[in-house]
C-alpha cells in the first residue's frame, strides 16, 4: 500500500520484546520501531541487536510496512542504527528532529551503501522526516525535496517546547507550522504529512477531534503509541459511505455535463461541480478503493 494510503503508524520500543511480539499483528497499517526516545542511551546497542533479530524473522507478505526511527543525525548513533536495520524487511527510516538538509543527504548517501551491502535495489528504503523544531519548520521546503524523502511528519510535543508554546484543543499554537509542512509537501510533490501522536490515551473525543482537524488541514495518516487508538484513526482517515456516495455523484454529474457540452453541473444536494471539485471526488473514490472501503 502506498504511503499516501497508510492511516496509522504504530510505535513500538525497539528493545521491548513483549511489545515487539504483538506490534505486527495489532492492526496498524504500518509499524514504527523506535531506537530513539523509547530506548535509554545505555541500551542503544542492545536495542539494535534485539531489533535486528526481530526484523530478520519478518515475513514481508504477512507483516505491515516497517519503518525504524533512528537517532538524530547529530547524535553520532545514526550510522550504527542504519547498519543494524537495513534489509529487505524495511520500508523506510524515520529521522527524528530533522532540520538540516545537508544532514539528510548524508543519511541518504549512507543508505545507498547499506542497500548495496544488503543486496537491495538502490532507493528501496524511503525517508520520513520528523519536523520538531522552529528550524525544522523554517527549512521544511528544502527538507521535503531531499533525496528519498516520501513524507514529512510532525512532532508536536518537541515543537511546542522549542517555541515555548502551550498546546490547546484547537491546535492554534502550531497551526502555522502544520500548514507550512502541508504546503511544503505539496510543492515538493511528495506524500501528505503524517499527523503527530496524541499522548493522552484516555480521551477518545480529543483523539477523534484532533485527527479530523489534521485531516482537514491536509495531513494523511497519524502516528500512535497504543493499539487502542487505531480504530478512531482509521475511521477518520477512511472515507465514509456518505462521502463515497457524494463523490461518485459528483463524478457522474460532471460526466453528464461533458455529454451535454457543459463545463459544470449541480448535484442533487446543490453541490456545484467543476473540474477542481471532480479531482477531489476522484481522490476520495481512489482512496476508498485502495482501502477497500
Amino acid at each position: 500500500m502506498a504511503t499516501q494510503a497508510l492511516r496509522s503508524y504504530l510505535f513500538a520500543p525497539a528493545d521491548n520484546q513483549r511489545i515487539l511480539d504483538k506490534v505486527f499483528t495489532a492492526g496498524a497499517d504500518a509499524v514504527v520501531l523506535d531506537l530513539e526516545d523509547a530506548v535509554a542511551p545505555s541500551a542503544k546497542a542492545a536495542a539494535r541487536e534485539t531489533l535486528r533479530k526481530n526484523l530478520e524473522t519478518l515475513s514481508p507478505t504477512d507483516a505491515p510496512p516497517v519503518w525504524v526511527r533512528i537517532n538524530p543525525v547529530g547524535s553520532g548513533m545514526w550510522r550504527d542504527d542504519l547498519a543494524a536495520v537495513v534489509g529487505p524487511w524495511l520500508s523506510g527510516i524515520r529521522i527524528a528532529k530533522a532540520q538540516d538538509p545537508e544532514a539528510i543527504e548524508r543519511v541518504a548517501e549512507f543508505l545507498e551503501l547499506r542497500e548495496a551491502t544488503a543486496d537491495m535495489a538502490t532507493g528501496s528504503v524511503s525517508l520520513t522526516l520528523t519536523i520538531e523544531s522552529a528550524m525544522g519548520v523554517e527549512n521544511c521546503e528544502e527538507l521535503a525535496r531531499c533525496d528519498r524523502v516520501t513524507n514529512l511528519c510532525f512532532g508536536n510535543v518537541d515543537f511546542l517546547a522549542d517555541i515555548g508554546a502551550t498546546d490547546a484543543e484547537d491546535g492554534v499554537a502550531a497551526l502555522y507550522a502544520h500548514s507550512k509542512v502541508v504546503l511544503a509537501s505539496r510543492v515538493a510533490a511528495i506524500g501528505p504529512p503524517i499527523a503527530p501522536v496524541q499522548t493522552r490515551l484516555d480521551d477518545d473525543d480529543a483523539l477523534r477531534a484532533s485527527t479530523q482537524r489534521f485531516r482537514n488541514l491536509g495531513f494523511f495518516g497519524r502516528s500512535c503509541i497504543h493499539p487502542k487508538q487505531l480504530a478512531i484513526i482509521h475511521e477518520v482517515f477512511t472515507p465514509s459511505a456518505d462521502e463515497i456516495a457524494e463523490a461518485r455523484e459528483i463524478i457522474a454529474a460532471y460526466e453528464a455535463g461533458l455529454d451535454n457540452a457543459s463545463g459544470s453541473e449541480v448535484t442533487s444536494t446543490g453541490q456545484f461541480v467543476d473540474i477542481a471539485v471532480v479531482k477531489r471526488a476522484q481522490a476520495v473514490v481512489e482512496l476508498a478503493e485502495t482501502l477497500g472501503a
